[in-house]
């Protein structure tokens, strides 16, 4: 198995995306007992937890500036 090449890498998407799609669509087949209305939506805690992915990528974006030192920072 080629572990390098382009098609493996295409075909681990593809994999991913139909395992997201049916974790999404496992989302009818239980009942919910939600505290909040929102809670309700299908698919509200994959899109929460992906917002709050993003969320933190982009702060740490801007820790970066703010954290980074110079490439000499400790010295020779």
């Amino acid at each position: 198995m080629d572990l390098d090449g382009r098609r493996f890498g295409t075909r681990v998407f593809y994999l991913l995306a139909a395992f997201c799609a049916a974790l999404f669509l496992a989302d009818f087949l239980y009942a919910k007992h939600p505290h909040f209305e929102v809670e309700r939506w299908p698919g509200f805690y994959g899109l929460y937890g992906f917002a709050a992915y993003v969320g933190l990528v982009l702060a740490a974006k801007r820790l970066r500036r703010w954290l980074r030192r110079d490439e000499d920072y400790y010295g020779d």
